[in-house]
């Protein structure tokens, strides 16, 4: 059974980078009032029967000229003035959220300033979870570098939602310091109020929770854990994401999709981030990283479960190079530029809506290659635009094919700031 969500290697720092990590739309048609249905009422000039005089013609028809108009003018009045205080309902803001994982801040937070337009959130991958259960920063997080990139993105007005994954100092993921927590409440209500106390301490809008590979006996503590760190955050108005494996069942298909109640932590979270990636990853055979039917299945199922504007669904900026079941990730440019250099036909595959190609190396390994491009990631703006959720997540390993922000920003325009409580906002 093919599994997501999963992949991973080593980065620069070595930390394992994450590269289907997850990744925000149309809006739902809102009715236009209806019109009001004015008729005029009777005025002094009906005479009961039995009472009528008669009239001078040359009188009657100046005093109904006058009348008519009048008339006309206070009904157009009227109806001006209703549409004024009774306007048409906005549609709420898209939420396009890129991220920055420490590997690739740099370069990732330039391609945003660039394309502040098509952005209005950042998600910075940048802390993880020591084996006593502390927030610990990922490398490089905390120097005078790293601090200036978030200077910048503040300068420009994005609101800044960090994410915290449960990944000890190597880049593991590591299970038991979140399960002791989760099962133990003294240590969840430490964790709550660090968690908070790092959200206010950094100025951040809120904070985004990615806690892998937990277990079906968690679900119930998990889910209690979010429910009382939403609770803490919004009484300081912070928000809260979660992010969630994609599933297209609540068993999904494996115990960790169980731990995840989709329905639970919608009610409470503020964005509800669904990693649409990985259904093919570096150890599985090759194929395409997040085909459209499969997104589909997973966006049907989250609407019975999440409210529409707390989906976010993950899409990612990159690809694997598969020799058997052994992948290598790339970013769109590498994977154009293997296929240049080795005389291969990109193909697209009109089903999966996914590029993919393959070459022979030169010590004859046939490689497989399906990444993302343009069109792949169009498909997927399409399905959370017709779908009306409240946003995308770019996962962004590395640059995307230039062109797909022009698509984004044309599909799913941003209206106005991110990072706002839609929990609150619906509530």
């Amino acid at each position: 059974m093919v599994r997501q969500g999963t992949a991973r290697r080593y980065g620069p720092a070595g930390w394992r980078t994450r590269v289907g990590f997850l990744g925000f739309v149309g809006r739902l048609g809102r009715n236009r009032p209806r019109r009001p249905v004015l008729t005029l009422a009777p005025t002094g000039d009906a005479v009961p029967p039995g009472r009528r005089h008669r009239r001078r013609r040359g009188l009657g028809s100046a005093v109904w000229l006058a009348v008519v108009p009048a008339g006309i003018v206070l009904v157009g009045l009227t109806v001006y003035a209703f549409q004024t205080v009774r306007p048409a309902a906005t549609p709420r803001p898209t939420v396009v959220v890129a991220s920055l994982p420490y590997w690739n801040m740099g370069p990732g937070m330039s391609v945003v300033l660039m394309h502040r337009h098509a952005v209005n959130e950042v998600s910075p991958w940048m802390y993880g979870i020591s084996s006593d259960g502390a927030i610990a920063p990922g490398p490089g997080v905390g120097t005078p570098a790293f601090t200036r990139y978030l200077d910048r993105l503040r300068a420009e007005g994005l609101p800044i939602v960090p994410t915290i994954a449960n990944v000890d100092a190597r880049g593991n993921w590591s299970y038991l310091p979140v399960a002791r927590m989760l099962h133990d409440p003294a240590l969840t209500g430490r964790q709550v109020a660090a968690i908070v106390a790092l959200v206010e301490r950094n100025s951040y809008a809120g904070i985004d929770i990615d806690y892998e590979n937990l277990q079906a006996r968690d679900r119930q503590a998990f889910t209690a854990f979010v429910t009382r760190l939403a609770a803490a955050l919004h009484a300081k108005h912070k928000i809260l994401s979660v992010a969630l494996f994609a599933k297209a069942n609540d068993a999904g298909y494996a115990p960790r999709n169980v731990a995840q109640d989709y329905a639970a932590i919608g009610r409470v979270a503020d964005q509800v981030r669904l990693m649409g990636y990985d259904r093919h990853w570096s150890t599985s055979p090759p194929g395409p990283i997040a085909p459209v039917g499969w997104i589909r299945a997973v966006l049907r199922y989250a609407k019975t479960q999440i409210p529409a504007q707390k989906i976010i669904l993950g899409i990612p900026f990159y690809g694997y190079d598969w020799v058997g079941h052994h992948g290598t990730s790339v970013t769109w440019m590498q994977a154009v530029g293997l296929a240049r250099a080795h005389h291969a036909t990109i193909r697209y595959d009109a089903i999966h809506q996914a590029p993919w190609f393959s070459y022979t190396d030169a010590s004859g390994h046939r490689h497989t290659v399906w990444f993302e491009n343009t069109d792949s990631t169009t498909a997927k703006l399409g399905l959370a635009q017709t779908a009306g959720i409240g946003g995308v997540y770019l996962w962004m390993y590395g640059n995307a094919e230039p062109s797909t922000w022009s698509v984004l920003h044309h599909v799913l325009p941003t209206g106005r700031h991110s990072a706002v409580p839609i929990a609150q906002e619906a509530a």
